[in-house]
């Protein structure tokens, strides 16, 4: 079981963005864009940050219902940003080169082989009659007709929608092993619900995945793949 802070989603991706657009601008003031300084800064943003913590289906679920309040939180962070870079900069750590450089993401222990690591999929499923949110409903997630496993027994697939999260679903399926890093596939799946009184809905795509080195072991909001609206209709109505 992994309780994940997606609130570090969030601050390594922007701190990322961030300090590698200061690079390509050739850094015009001058700030210190090495590993050492931009975890200092990432702790910095951190500190002052409320965390958000999850573990399954639920929790991703409602953290993607808050599109509002997401885009609040990295105008936020972004502000912590810019106010950690000046600080740690004009504060540099005197033991540190401040040379080094290497892609910067959160800590993660390599996998003992290749892997492929497969996105969280999330989407929302709508009424095509009235156009609201479905709610309990069972969404199932297929692949070469059997049910996908999940990375861990916190998500469920089929997955039960409920009513206050407004027709959303989220999977997780586990790594697919591979035999060496770099191999680019295909995943394809199919999503099955069936509603008394609805037509029954499958609908496939596909997940285009590069094999890593390193089994991405939690949660991460930078790893989601988003399937588009679906609706379900009553038998014998046309999708407009």
């Amino acid at each position: 079981m992994e309780v994940h802070n997606i609130i570090e989603d969030v601050v390594f991706a922007a701190i990322r963005d961030i300090y590698d657009s200061l690079n390509k601008e050739d850094n015009p003031r001058h700030i210190c864009t090495c590993n050492q300084c931009r975890f200092d800064t990432a702790c910095f943003v951190l500190n002052r940050t409320k965390p958000h913590y999850v573990i399954s289906n639920r929790g991703v679920v409602r953290v993607e219902q808050s599109s509002i309040e997401r885009q609040q939180l990295e105008a936020d962070v972004t502000a912590l940003i810019y106010e950690g870079m000046k600080r740690v900069s004009h504060n540099q750590r005197p033991y540190s080169s401040h040379t080094e450089y290497s892609p910067f993401e959160p800590s993660g222990a390599p996998a003992d082989t290749p892997v492929f690591n497969i996105p969280t999929i999330v989407g929302r499923l709508f009424n095509g009659i009235n156009f609201e949110p479905m709610t309990d409903i069972v969404v199932e997630l297929y692949q070469n007709g059997k049910l996908v496993e999940m990375k861990d027994k916190n998500w469920q697939n089929p997955y039960t929608v409920v009513r206050n999260i407004e027709g959303a679903y989220a999977f997780w399926p586990e790594p697919v092993p591979a035999e060496k890093e770099n191999i680019h596939r295909l995943f394809e799946y199919n999503l099955k619900i069936e509603v008394p009184g609805f037509e029954r809905l499958a609908h496939v795509f596909q997940i285009p995945i590069t094999s890593e080195s390193t089994l991405a072991r939690s949660y991460s909001m930078n790893r989601t793949f988003k399937i588009q609206d679906l609706y379900m209709f009553l038998p014998g109505d046309d999708e407009e």
